[in-house]
């Protein structure tokens, strides 16, 4: 039997932090056995990162709507996206039938995009004063989820939302073999430990 798909959408804007985009797209393609596509999705043809990559965009910014999945990244000009309602107005995402994460400035986003209410949430330290301005309790924790939403904060936190995807979507055993495959020799049981173990507390049995 085929494996369910899993398609995830990591919405990238011009202006985006590779780290964001790249590690939880790299982290989740290492379960396309288990039926998982991760694109990057997002408005135009190609985008151009904080540093100067440019990449050419997977899947349109509406794609991430069909998605199963869909991540949040950051970037130099989240603010000004936040605030751009021809754009926003492209997304209608719907927590009842999709797994929506996001991750520092991508949490503003999530924000106004309406999808936080009144749950914690993690972001940057630039970010911060923004988030709270629109309303979001804010903590100082790399990962926090409630349901089918998750933040994380910090630019290598994503990991934690890869995490969370994989747990929620494809379990236990699949998670440990995927992130055990990239973590560093000489530390892969205590990386696998600590990442799982942070993710599992939000995720009820």
């Amino acid at each position: 039997m085929d494996a369910a798909p899993t398609r995830v959408a990591i919405v990238t804007f011009d202006g985006f932090n590779e780290l964001d985009s790249f590690i939880a797209l790299g982290l989740l393609n290492r379960l396309r056995p288990q039926g998982f596509t991760a694109e990057i999705t997002g408005p135009g043809t190609h985008l151009t990162s904080m540093n100067g990559v440019s990449v050419e965009v997977q899947r349109p910014l509406e794609w991430a709507n069909e998605a199963e999945v869909v991540l949040f990244g950051s970037g130099i000009y989240t603010r000004a996206i936040a605030e751009n309602s021809s754009l926003m107005d492209r997304l209608t995402l719907d927590p009842l039938r999709q797994l929506i994460g996001a991750q520092c400035s991508g949490t503003l986003l999530l924000a106004r995009l309406g999808l936080i209410g009144n749950m914690p949430a993690c972001t940057d330290s630039t970010t911060k004063p923004w988030v709270v301005q629109a309303g979001v309790r804010v903590v100082d924790e790399p990962f926090h989820a409630r349901g089918p939403v998750a933040t994380a904060g910090g630019c290598m936190a994503s990991q934690y939302l890869a995490t969370w995807v994989m747990l929620k979507r494809a379990g236990l055993q699949a998670t440990e073999q995927a992130l055990h495959y990239v973590a560093p020799v000489g530390e892969k049981d205590e990386y696998v430990k600590k990442l799982v173990g942070v993710v599992q507390a939000f995720i009820a049995e």
